[in-house]
């Protein structure tokens, strides 16, 4: 067994069979602690080559008082260390989409208007500038230190000027997706867990929560919508996991942050009834506006009802000080909303798409073709490239 701890990854082996680790060995220990509470480790399962990817939040959450605070690290099946990505804040979770890709969630806070789902990829900028002291270790392996971001911009634009930096997949809406955005799992059980194959499933420590996030790929960058999934944890959701038979394990804690689940800690199963809920199964960016998919087949009457939605939308500041309210509100207009033949999707013509906003979007009005309103409503994009 393989753990990722705040000090390093280490190795645990059971030598004489009797079902307890008698052998412990530090794999890497290549990063520091400075004792400070906030230091936290995650580490994802392997990779495609064998490695673990360790993202490394700050010290306090703030500064970079010892080396590689606020990147993230590969550690090789030799246990050799590659400084990989700087910019991490204060991570939550890491793991894998159905590609092999990495993710990480990383929460509000400095240069961090709201949580986030961010893709790690080797060479990038994630957006804290607290950690850029140690280019000075890394750079045999990803060069010089970049220029740091400017404090009161937007998203997109530091993306535009500054050739490293990767903006967020996916931002969660400060209260209305959570506050503590955590875990990262893929749904790879082909189906045993119910209609959402490879979708990202991410917890939120502080509302107990479940979210799921639709990702696609535009202009080589991930981006794509989160929409609520399940609430009633009955502690702050952390660790997740989906099993290859279709079962999901919630991991909580309340430990030095409050909760909406009361309990002190809470291991917890969801298994798929085998009754599919009608939900927008998947959002996609077009030049125009969005396709929506749909779990169900839909009433024509009620998809094709441009009354049936309402958009807004909205970004947040990029900024050295705490978080950010969102900014830069825009009302686009739905022009017309025409069902797929599939029975099962709708394309939403829209005036007045915002590039690096968030696009909420309520579709109150849709009904299946058995009359039933979406389980959840909401949807929110975050739209960073337009599909060419």
């Amino acid at each position: 067994l393989y753990a990722t701890q705040r000090s390093d990854v280490s190795r645990m082996r059971d030598t004489d069979g009797d079902g307890e680790a008698d052998e412990f060995e530090v794999v890497n220990d290549g990063w520091e602690i400075s004792g400070d509470y906030h230091e936290y480790a995650f580490g994802s399962k392997f990779d495609r080559n064998g490695d673990i990817w360790v993202v490394l939040c700050l010290t306090g959450s703030f500064n970079s008082d010892v080396p590689y605070r606020g990147w993230c690290l590969r550690i090789t099946p030799s246990g050799e260390m590659i400084p990989t990505c700087s910019g991490i804040r204060s991570p939550g979770g890491i793991g894998a989409n159905q590609r092999g890709d990495i993710f990480y969630t990383d929460n509000q806070g400095p240069w961090n208007g709201t949580c986030a789902l961010k893709h790690l990829s080797e060479g990038k900028f994630l957006g804290h500038p607290g950690g850029f002291q140690w280019y000075t270790l890394a750079e045999p392996f990803l060069g010089p230190r970049p220029e740091e971001p400017q404090s009161g911009s937007r998203f997109m634009t530091e993306a535009k000027r500054l050739p490293h930096y990767q903006p967020p997949a996916v931002m969660f809406p400060y209260n209305k997706m959570g506050k503590s955005a955590a875990g990262v799992a893929c749904d790879l059980s082909a189906g045993e867990f119910g209609p959402f194959t490879t979708q990202i499933f991410v917890t939120d420590q502080s509302d107990s929560t479940v979210m799921r996030c639709y990702l696609e790929k535009i202009q080589g960058h991930y981006q794509g919508a989160c929409f609520p999934f399940l609430e009633g944890f009955g502690s702050g959701s952390l660790g997740l996991e989906i099993t290859e038979n279709g079962k999901m394990f919630v991991g909580g804690t309340n430990r030095g942050w409050g909760s909406r689940g009361r309990k002190p800690f809470a291991v917890e199963r969801v298994d798929w009834t085998g009754k599919v809920p009608f939900e927008i199964h998947e959002m996609r960016a077009k030049p125009d506006g969005f396709e929506l998919t749909f779990t169900h087949s839909v009433d024509l009457a009620s998809v094709e009802n441009i009354d049936s939605y309402a958009m807004k939308t909205y970004t947040y500041i990029s900024q050295s000080s705490y978080g950010s309210p969102e900014v830069d509100h825009t009302e686009p207009t739905i022009q017309s909303a025409v069902a797929g033949p599939d029975g099962k999707s709708v394309r939403l013509i829209i005036n007045g798409l915002q590039e690096g906003h968030v696009h909420e979007l309520h579709s109150d009005g849709v009904r299946s073709a058995d009359g039933l309103p979406l389980l959840h409503a909401e949807a929110y994009y975050t739209l960073n490239y337009f599909p060419e």
